[in-house]
């Protein structure tokens, strides 16, 4: 006799609905071609599982059913409203309750990336859309991430859906020269995602856990479909990064640079996926920004120790990233990286100019000249840089950390920073 279901609890439908929601919502946007009706069938979808599950048990396949569902609860609606075209919205055949493989939810993940990316929307529009479509962030968590009021952020994403309606954008990964054209900004989208759950731009927090994960999450659906070399390039260096989660913040929920992190708290086999996908990249003789980036992040994580990090392979790097990409948050860093390497003098006069100029008012270039003029002894010097750093700020918990360095200065302790602050810690 089969055992009765396990009626799932409510921590499981909050579960299902962070991590496997966006997955259907994909699948039901391909099917209704409306983002307001997919998120509507996602809705009525949880809600029929809410009433379901607890007596017939959590199905097999939940994405499948959630498809299913919501999708036959559209077909329902449309054709009460008498609003419906049978032939572009032809419901699953009866009795189907998967209709929807994993590699085609995978698709259409993808696909939405690539729709909510598309080279007729502006740039901000896209990061928008997609923290909102692929990754089901709120309007408000999104606009608190990029420090825009909660209505102008909203304005964003109902005219990029507007303008996918009305060009009739398709739902589709291109191919050829459009996949290579707009392939960049897909990967500019899933990485400022990334950094914006590795290192908060504000709030209290430093790490917005799982914003970082679902950038890996999308990353690595990136990579199954599309395994270009900037594709294994981002991918490597997010889990490069992510490995040192755990050692970047101490007991108290304070900032420790890379410098003072304990490494035997870093994720060794992140640091290994990501070793493996670094090669890769670096093999395929395309390798670009991300590729660099994260060939650099693994010197940092082949490094026994702070001390036996070989910056001077991290400046050649950088050098040639900044032919790449010279913007000029990269020449701070290979300034830094110059400087770390033996040349202190000249590393100083470069990040000095940067933070007077182009990057006035970017925190992590005063905190780095503060950092360099410490390491020189110029205390003075290394004071006024930091509170420059900490005028700049507005992450709670760099802000805390910038104090407490500035505390340690003024009672003539050298030692209180750690860094290199111009790397990510």
């Amino acid at each position: 006799m089969a055992a009765d279901p396990v009626p799932p609890t409510a921590d499981h439908f909050a579960a299902l609905y962070r991590h496997e929601g966006r997955r259907a919502f994909a699948t039901l946007l391909r099917l209704l071609r409306d983002f307001d009706r997919a998120e509507e069938a996602l809705h009525d979808a949880f809600r029929a599982a809410l009433e379901s599950w607890p007596v017939d048990g959590v199905p097999g396949n939940p994405v499948a059913w959630l498809v299913t569902a919501g999708h036959r609860r559209a077909i329902d609606r449309l054709r009460q409203q008498q609003r419906l075209t049978p032939l572009e919205l032809e419901p699953p055949a009866s009795g189907s309750n998967e209709p929807t493989e994993p590699d085609e939810v995978a698709d259409d993940q993808l696909r939405l990336i690539f729709t909510c990316c598309h080279p007729g929307l502006a740039e901000e529009a896209r990061a928008a859309l997609t923290l909102r479509e692929v990754c089901g962030l709120t309007t408000e968590q999104i606009a608190r991430a990029f420090l825009v009021p909660v209505p102008t952020l909203a304005q964003r994403i109902v005219r990029a859906k507007t303008k996918i309606r009305a060009a009739g954008i398709p739902f589709e990964v291109p191919a050829g020269a459009e996949l290579a054209a707009r392939l960049p900004s897909v990967l500019r989208v899933v990485y400022l995602l990334f950094n914006e759950g590795y290192r908060r731009s504000g709030g209290v927090e430093l790490i917005g856990v799982e914003l970082a994960a679902e950038a890996i999450r999308l990353a690595r659906t990136l990579v199954a479909q599309l395994p270009e070399p900037e594709c294994l390039g981002l991918l490597g260096l997010m889990l490069l990064h992510q490995s040192r989660a755990a050692a970047r913040v101490d007991g108290l929920g304070d900032l420790v640079l890379l410098e003072q992190q304990d490494r035997t708290r870093w994720d060794r086999a992140a640091i290994a996926e990501g070793l493996v996908l670094v090669e890769q990249a670096l093999r395929s003789g395309r390798a670009g920004a991300y590729a660099v980036q994260a060939a650099i992040a693994a010197v940092h994580a082949e490094a026994a120790t702070a001390a036996a990090t070989d910056w001077r392979q991290i400046a050649a790097l950088y050098d040639v990233l900044l032919r790449i990409e010279p913007q000029p948050v990269v020449a701070l860093n290979r300034a830094v990286a110059q400087a770390m390497a033996g040349d202190l003098l000249g590393g100083l006069q470069q990040v000095e100019a940067l933070a007077a100029a182009a990057l006035a008012d970017y925190h992590p270039a005063h905190a780095a000249l503060g950092d360099l003029l410490r390491r020189l002894g110029r205390t003075d010097q290394a004071r006024t840089a930091f509170a420059a750093a900490l005028a700049r700020c507005e992450q709670e918990t760099e802000r805390r950390h910038l104090r407490q360095t500035l505390e340690a200065l003024g009672a003539g302790d050298a030692g209180g920073s750690g860094g290199p602050p111009g790397q990510h810690p």
